[in-house]
């Protein structure tokens, strides 16, 4: 798994006013692939594959006092799950257009467009990442993506680059190595 290396001042400057981390899911939080096992009866059974760094990621983040969300335009009750387990805020599932949900969610938060993190891999996520005080792309996000960002990941999607974003924040508040002793499985 790649670890974040030097931070430049502006990106230091930027990631270290982070209080809320929202994210797609689908290309983020795992490789993209949607897995569709059909069932005897027709129906299609759906299975995501999440990575353990990027769950120890978003646990690092709840230890430090950040609050976490998704945003997708799918529903799926292995994300949900998933979520939970995570004990993620904020999810928003079946969201076609995602700019009402982040509206929503820093209402609710209560924190302005510079205090949030928003992790993006595809075209629905570029107006959230222009709005958002730190846009990160995935390692594998598509050009347009990567223009948006603020930072790219060197790892992939469902990969460990939720938990490389993590990292990135948690450095520039310089609080990485404290949180490390805090660390649960």
């Amino acid at each position: 798994m790649a670890s974040v290396s030097k931070i430049s001042p502006a990106l230091k400057k930027r990631a270290a006013q982070i209080k809320l981390l929202l994210m797609d899911v689908d290309g983020t939080m795992t490789d993209g692939s949607v897995i569709l096992l059909s069932q005897t009866d027709g129906t299609a059974l759906e299975i995501k594959t999440f990575n353990a760094h990027d769950g120890q990621g978003l646990a690092l983040a709840q230890t430090a006092g950040l609050r976490t969300g998704c945003i997708t335009g799918r529903e799926s009750a292995a994300l949900l799950r998933r979520a939970h387990e995570m004990k993620m805020e904020f999810i928003y599932m079946k969201q076609p257009v995602k700019m009402p949900a982040y509206e929503e969610i820093l209402q609710k938060a209560g924190v302005p467009d510079s205090a949030v993190a928003y992790i993006g891999d595809d075209l629905p996520d570029i107006p959230l990442m222009r709005r958002a005080g730190l846009a990160v792309a995935v390692g594998d996000a598509v050009p347009e993506v990567k223009q948006a960002a603020h930072y790219t990941t060197k790892t992939l999607a469902g990969h460990g680059a939720i938990r490389e974003a993590v990292e990135l924040v948690l450095k520039s508040k310089g609080i990485w190595e404290a949180i490390i002793d805090k660390a649960r499985a």
